[in-house]
């Protein structure tokens, strides 16, 4: 359309040269935009369909949905039979009801699409998860510099984000939040701190990142990022007493008898756990607590600390070390890898780690394993040592003698 304007505007002129070949270009342009457009849509109803047919393993978005319409009757979200006989109803064929395990404080993603058949709200769900990815990825090229090349559109086939595209997983809304953070910390802070309350869907994933947060906000005296989260937050639980009051308990006594503690996670945290005492389910909780600790003390030691730099370190750390992830929580490591991915390329070194590790992870996907497979136990560990390698020699990554 712009070609279009800037043909009229070069044949008002009297540039002929300029008019024709503007003129020959917009159109081609235009269809272009069509036919992105036409994809999308198209991607999306694929999406769409898979997520509402009969096959157990696409249960993610079920569960939001049948929350959500928990939610809009102020019924309790996690009561096991309706949530069962809602599932039923969309074409789930398992025994036992899968819950939002998300904290009440999420509510506000699930209520909208309760008031929409399943149809329509997977295939809405599916473009929201859509747009956050094309976004979040807009918004880490534009921060590594808009710079040349395609390398960005890698992170379109990152597995964990591939994945949450295909169950309708949160895991691109946490990658949303995170990025928008990322983003919008040095300009627009209070934005910043409302794109935080993304990733409170899921906050033990954060947590040692959350704690050097909490400790730069005091120290730069960026108390309008913790006034964004305040307000956000404020929202959700306003929300939350709204639309059940009584969901805390309703909550905790899911999570009781979900017995989250006695489910085989893929994850280091579990693996420690196992190597010690696997009935003591407080040791998964070790590693994040010794990682928190550690992050305190790198915060203290770095010269200039840098959230789109070392705060992306202590992203895939945090990941790495969380008592509960599943591959589809990986996503939000994206800036990570792409930032790495630029390092790399920028030095002229080999992208071959990169690659060695993506390929497994992939097949893994497309073959359609369950994210509860122990084929992915490897995957938070890898994301963290491709991190390292990349920016082994990135001046930015410097930490003050002791």
């Amino acid at each position: 359309m712009f070609g279009i304007f800037r043909a009229e505007r070069a044949e008002a002129m009297g540039d002929p040269m300029e008019t024709a070949e503007l003129q020959q270009n917009a159109p081609t342009s235009a269809v272009r935009v069509v036919i992105a457009g036409l994809l999308v849509v198209m991607g999306v109803c694929i999406l769409a369909f898979a997520m509402t047919g009969s096959n157990a393993a696409n249960k993610d978005f079920v569960t939001y949905w049948a929350a959500g319409k928990q939610l809009v009757r102020h019924a309790n979200p996690y009561d096991a039979a309706e949530i069962l006989r809602l599932e039923r109803e969309a074409g789930c064929k398992e025994n036992r009801p899968y819950f939002m395990r998300n904290p009440p404080t999420s509510f506000f993603l699930a209520l909208p699409f309760g008031l929409m058949s399943e149809w329509f709200a997977a295939m809405l769900w599916s473009l929201l998860l859509v747009a956050s990815l094309v976004v979040s990825i807009r918004m880490i090229w534009v921060m590594e510099g808009r710079q040349a090349g395609r390398l960005h559109l890698i992170g379109y086939i990152f597995p964990p984000a591939l994945e949450c595209l295909t169950i309708g997983q949160v895991g691109i809304l946490l990658l949303l939040g995170l990025t928008g953070f990322l983003y919008f910390h040095k300009t627009r802070p209070v934005v910043a701190g409302l794109s935080l309350v993304l990733c409170l869907v899921k906050p033990h994933l954060f947590l040692p990142l959350g704690v050097v947060l909490i400790l730069w906000c005091v120290q730069r005296r960026s108390y309008r990022i913790l006034a964004g989260i305040a307000i956000g937050l404020a929202g959700c639980l306003l929300l939350t007493q709204i639309v059940d009051a009584a969901a805390w308990s309703q909550y905790f006594q899911m999570m009781r008898e979900e017995n989250l503690k006695g489910e085989a996670i893929p994850t280091l945290s579990l693996l420690f756990r196992a190597a010690i005492d696997l009935h003591a389910g407080w040791l998964q909780f070790v590693p994040v607590v010794l990682a928190a600790g550690w992050a305190v003390w790198y915060f203290r030691k770095a010269t200039d600390w840098q959230w789109n730099h070392e705060g992306l370190l202590l992203l895939t750390v945090s990941v790495m070390v969380a008592p509960y992830v599943w591959l589809t929580d990986e996503a939000v490591v994206l800036p990570a890898i792409l930032h790495g991915i630029y390092v790399l390329a920028n030095k002229g070194r080999s992208l071959t780690p990169f690659v060695c590790i993506v390929l497994p992870v992939l097949a893994g996907v497309i073959a359609g394993k369950t994210m509860d497979s122990w084929w992915y136990v490897w995957t938070s560990p890898a994301w963290f040592v491709f991190y390292l390698y990349a920016i082994r020699s990135e001046p930015r990554l410097v930490v003050a003698s002791v």
